[in-house]
């Protein structure tokens, strides 16, 4: 197994322990001027091939690092994972962990070519997949069968399948009490399936100690996915009402055929309907420990999507876009912050968004764009209004992952970061309450790696490598304009994305 390792210094040298105190203060004196932190980049590695990646931002928002920093994705091994390679390269991948500079394969099933982690709790519980490598009759296209996994430090178990059968178990998250949620298929065929290619229902699960729950549905609808889950227990996810066709929601991002709404749901209340803005599309996007879901919602006569905040008190909130055009919520942290994306009247540029409440009421904060005429979306928030997401550009061969703290403007990471980490980051996924980043991009030969950036600051003392000095956005901003970037033909994304084949296929795997 290879692994990448990384050394945290102990004790401060003379040098850091007489700058970082002038540092901090010089910080302080320019906070409004918006200065940020040096990043030291933790590359993931691999276990021998190519590729490392993480389960990217989509639908929901990306749960990969916990607050104790532990990073989890997958990485490819020398072997090969034929027959089954047709959506990527055909090196075989497990599970892996980064913790405190190390990295650790977390295995796989016996006689399987693939696992993958997509959640960690932050007492370190990790939900993930993997497959046994006998082909699922049940699936519409050459796979083997895929086991929904649960990690409890080094231990993996078999989540089982639902109490119909069925053949697929994706888990997607997990709380520290170990309830697991996501999606199954069960064996009852089904066209408008929320999980194409496989041809049957598809069914939202919640999996504790050994037994698997099918959640049901909203109304008549045949479908359901739980997305997210709390530490109070409760799960947020999306179902089918009935089976009118929503064009809104069968198109892109969200690729869900018939009307679909989202659901709250706990052990004592069963599952209730959040409601809408008045069309036949609402997704939710993200929920908080205080029980408030975030997400988009259709306007009557389905022409515009809105981001919209839901609580059990209030009901549903529009958020607003400020020029009333679209505009979508992407997270939401325990202070009620809420990040995501807006856009012009005509759309000529969709700056990263933060929605905050005050007086009562609901204020926008429009962070901007990397790039002129950018498509910036917030994807995480923690709990000091650190906002991470990606820049998203018809101009660019790909994306640009930025930062923006305490509503100041978002700044490239890759501004932030040593010139010669030899990684060139172009996806923002994830950032912590530690303000640690978890962020991928190609290597020097484009093969896509997950990433771990530790801020060079007061929390983080004695990192080897760490540069403790400031960088000003304008500056920032005039680096990472002048910074050639890598076309995306040369990466190799291999099950990253939309050709990882454990992914949640038929969601918005790219997020442009």
């Amino acid at each position: 197994m290879n692994s990448k390792t990384w050394t945290r210094i102990i004790a401060l040298t003379l040098f850091a322990a007489l700058a970082l105190p002038l540092q901090l203060a010089a910080q302080n004196n320019a906070k409004h001027t918006h200065q940020y932190h040096h990043y030291q980049l933790i590359d993931a590695g691999t276990f021998g091939g190519p590729v490392s990646a993480l389960q990217n931002p989509n639908l929901p928002r990306a749960g990969v690092l916990n607050n104790r920093g532990t990073l989890v994705g997958w990485a490819n091994t020398p072997g090969s994972d034929s027959p089954y390679c047709g959506f990527g390269n055909c090196y075989a991948g497990d599970a892996f962990q980064l913790q405190d500079g190390v990295t650790t394969d977390l295995g796989r099933l016996s006689g399987g070519f693939d696992s993958q982690a997509n959640w960690i709790s932050e007492n370190g519980l990790i939900a993930g997949l993997g497959d046994n490598g006998v082909q699922d009759p049940l699936a519409g296209f050459l796979i083997p069968y895929l086991h929904g996994l649960l990690w409890d430090h080094g231990i993996m178990t078999d989540l089982g399948t639902l109490p119909e059968g069925g053949n697929l178990v994706f888990p997607i998250g997990v709380n520290n009490r170990g309830e697991v949620v996501g999606l199954a298929q069960n064996t009852v065929p089904d066209p408008n399936s929320m999980f194409p290619p496989y041809p049957t229902q598809t069914r939202a699960f919640y999996w504790k100690d050994g037994v698997m729950q099918d959640l049901g549905t909203l109304g008549t609808g045949t479908d359901a996915t739980a997305a997210l889950i709390n530490e109070r227990g409760q799960v947020a996810g999306w179902s089918y009402t009935n089976s009118t066709p929503s064009a809104i929601c069968a198109g892109f991002p969200f690729l869900f055929p018939l009307t679909t709404s989202s659901f709250i749901w706990d052990k004592h209340h069963g599952m209730h309907d959040i409601g809408g803005l008045g069309g036949t599309c609402t997704i939710a996007q993200d929920l908080n420990n205080r029980g408030q879901i975030v997400g988009n919602s259709a306007l009557t006569g389905d022409t515009l999507l809105h981001p919209f905040v839901w609580d059990s008190a209030t009901g549903m909130t529009d958020l607003g876009t400020a020029s009333g055009n679209y505009g979508e919520a992407r997270a939401i942290n325990d202070h009620g912050d809420v990040v995501g994306q807006v856009c012009d009247a005509a759309y000529t540029s969709c700056p990263a968004a933060l929605w905050r409440k005050a007086g009562g009421k609901w204020r926008l904060t429009t962070l901007g764009t990397i790039v002129a005429g950018g498509c910036a979306k917030s994807t995480s928030v923690n709990a000091s209004a650190q906002v991470v997401g990606t820049d998203w550009c018809a101009g660019l061969a790909g994306g640009l992952p930025f930062l923006s703290e305490d509503g100041g403007p978002v700044v490239d990471l890759n501004t932030l970061v040593p010139p010669n980490s030899g990684i060139q980051l172009v996806e923002g996924v994830q950032i912590n309450d530690r303000g640690e980043i978890a962020v991928q991009g190609p290597d020097a030969n484009g093969n896509e790696h997950a990433v771990l950036l530790i801020p060079c600051d007061q929390n983080h003392p004695g990192v080897e490598g760490c540069d403790y000095s400031m960088v000003d956005a304008a500056s920032a901003a005039a680096q990472s304009a002048a910074r050639p970037y890598v076309p995306s033909t040369t990466r190799n994304l291999s099950r990253s994305r939309g050709s990882n084949r454990l992914h949640m296929r038929g969601l918005p795997l790219a997020s442009k």
